[in-house]
């Protein structure tokens, strides 16, 4: 995952899209067909390039090969299937995202092979696709243009011998996938392929199956508990990799302190504890430093434990907004204590979150349930 750095000028758009990656792309399709106007294409492309956004820079791109690949259709995308490098190493099983500069190209199939005349070859051209760069934005035009033939195909996808492809078929149905709009379909149709993938032996999969559900447990939390309990008797999948995609595809209800998600998991939702020495080393901090907890638990009988701290940030208009994150997971047995530190930076530039002048608050939560708040005063940057 590339991560943002504003303070070093660093820029994801410009990183993905840029004079380098649009001539490697051209290169690609020039070398399959003599025809292709290299220069002219990146030339094209470059126009007003600096001034879009990153999606904005893929519709762009899009628009510039509707102008230089043959508007027929079907002849365009064998032209883009030509120009293809070989398929991502199917021997990886993980952290193997691909090329960003191919989205572009499952843009174009999304403008121009929506009629039902063209869906067969859209299909087979993402699933080309998708082995080098991921067609989960693309592929949900189709199923909302087409969704009984689409998930019919996708059914089939599912044992492809790639994983991308098979990845794919969970990632692309995904109730909330980011950056990505809604799928018409009723969010539960797609977990007949979840049943098929979940056994996968590749976490790149597992992981996109684990967080569809996430998605899922935000309008179906009972649905989500019934289907994992459901994997989990008939054991196709190794214990330890479901165990791991149970409490990955629970996190959000876990964050919500679901009992039933705690139980499921094997977290009593009572746990017998007792916390001493909760304490922040600073009631004072600046953007850039950071929040220093600790804290001592102690268990009065054989505990699983599921450490979180809740801070309560300061919004714009006042108000507070809580956002749960992860510490620690221990077992402890019966009269065993331990004492855990955490350090939480506050980066004044981060991309997820403003930071604003005002009282916050830590609250330590441990299997769901609130075991202590401590406020602390977040002052203006010096």
């Amino acid at each position: 995952m590339v991560t943002d750095n504003r303070a070093a000028g660093f820029s994801l758009k410009d990183q993905l899209f840029n004079r380098d990656r649009i001539e490697y792309l051209a290169g690609l399709f020039a070398e399959a067909d003599s025809g292709f106007q290299h220069e002219r294409f990146v030339r094209d492309s470059m126009k007003g390039l600096s001034r879009l956004e990153l999606k904005e820079r893929i519709v762009h791109l899009a628009a510039q090969l509707e102008k230089h690949l043959s508007p027929d259709f079907a002849v365009a995308a064998r032209q883009i299937t030509d120009a293809l490098p070989p398929p991502l190493d199917p021997k990886k099983t993980d952290d193997d995202f691909g090329d960003f500069i191919f989205a572009p190209l499952g843009e174009f199939v999304v403008r121009n092979g929506l009629e039902k005349k063209h869906l067969n070859r859209s299909l087979r051209t993402l699933k080309a696709l998708t082995q080098r760069f991921s067609m989960e934005d693309a592929i949900r035009a189709l199923i909302d243009t087409h969704p009984e033939k689409t998930l019919a195909e996708l059914e089939k996808w599912a044992g492809h011998k790639h994983y991308h492809v098979r990845r794919l078929v969970s990632e692309g149905t995904r109730p909330k996938l980011p950056w990505s709009k809604r799928l018409s379909i009723d969010a539960t149709v797609p977990l007949p392929l979840l049943d098929r993938l979940h056994a996968d032996p590749t976490r790149y999969v597992t992981r996109s199956v684990a967080n569809h559900l996430n998605d899922l447990t935000k309008s179906h939390p009972e649905l989500v508990l019934e289907t994992l309990a459901r994997w989990k008797k008939a054991g196709k999948q190794d214990e330890p990799e479901l165990r791991w995609m149970s409490k990955h595809a629970l996190r959000t209800l876990i964050k919500q302190g679901s009992t039933d998600a705690l139980r499921f998991l094997g977290y009593r939702p009572d746990p017998k504890i007792e916390v001493g020495g909760y304490e922040l080393a600073r009631s004072e901090i600046r953007p850039g430093q950071a929040i220093e907890l600790s804290f001592t638990v102690s268990a009065h009988r054989d505990e699983s434990l599921m450490i979180d701290y809740v801070i309560d940030f300061v919004k714009a208009n006042g108000t507070l907004a809580a956002k749960v994150h992860k510490l620690k997971q221990i077992e402890l047995a019966k009269g065993e204590s331990k004492t855990i530190r955490k350090r939480h930076v506050l980066r004044a530039n981060a991309t997820t979150y403003t930071l604003y002048p005002g009282t916050h608050h830590v609250t330590l939560q441990i299997n769901g349930q609130a075991f202590g708040t401590l406020p602390f005063e977040l002052l203006a940057s010096s």
